[in-house]
């Protein structure tokens, strides 16, 4: 059973180089479709199978994940034809999702890098963040946010990282970082 939208949707930017950005946004997504809402995720540069990923198709209808990528960001500042036409393709999709009104919450998850990299015109995603309905909360994810997204953000979390254990030679460990 839905829940009543009875706020208006906000524009979230989780930035940074700390971890936690990625698990930050699901977390709210989590929470989200527990109070009844709608979710869809867009994973730009990602590829692998994730423990997101496969908690998605569980979560399905209310929680939505595509990913668009190979495992392993690749190289930004040189990227092949196929990064480009999976950028492209993520946010094709994440336009149509966010002005179609249909989901509650739009998580863009690693959006910020692609933008910074120059790999999208980013005057075009703030117009559909500008023009998005009002009910759609978006969040946008990644390293190096640019400066005209935090100004038209209305909440702003930077992670920055303090200690790691992946710094102490840990592995990534399935269901913990992926």
């Amino acid at each position: 059973m839905k829940s009543e939208r009875t706020f208006q949707g906000q524009i979230q930017v989780y930035t940074g180089e700390g971890k936690g950005k990625t698990t930050c946004a699901l977390g709210l997504g989590l929470r989200a479709v527990g109070q009844g809402l709608k979710v869809y995720v867009i994973q730009f540069l990602k590829g692998r199978k994730t423990g997101e990923s496969q908690a998605a198709t569980r979560l399905s209808p209310e929680f939505s994940l595509l990913s668009f990528g190979r495992p392993g960001v690749g190289k930004l500042r040189s990227p092949s034809p196929e990064t480009l036409q999976f950028v492209k393709e993520a946010w094709n999709l994440g336009r149509r999702v966010i002005t179609a009104g249909k989901h509650d919450l739009v998580i863009l998850d690693e959006i910020n890098l692609v933008l910074a990299s120059g790999l999208l015109p980013l005057a075009e995603v703030l117009e559909v963040l500008r023009e998005r309905p009002l009910h759609v909360e978006v969040v946008l994810t990644g390293r190096k946010a640019p400066p005209e997204l935090l100004e038209l953000a209305d909440l702003v979390t930077e992670m920055r990282p303090v200690k790691h254990y992946l710094q102490a030679g840990v592995r990534a460990r399935a269901g913990i970082e992926y």
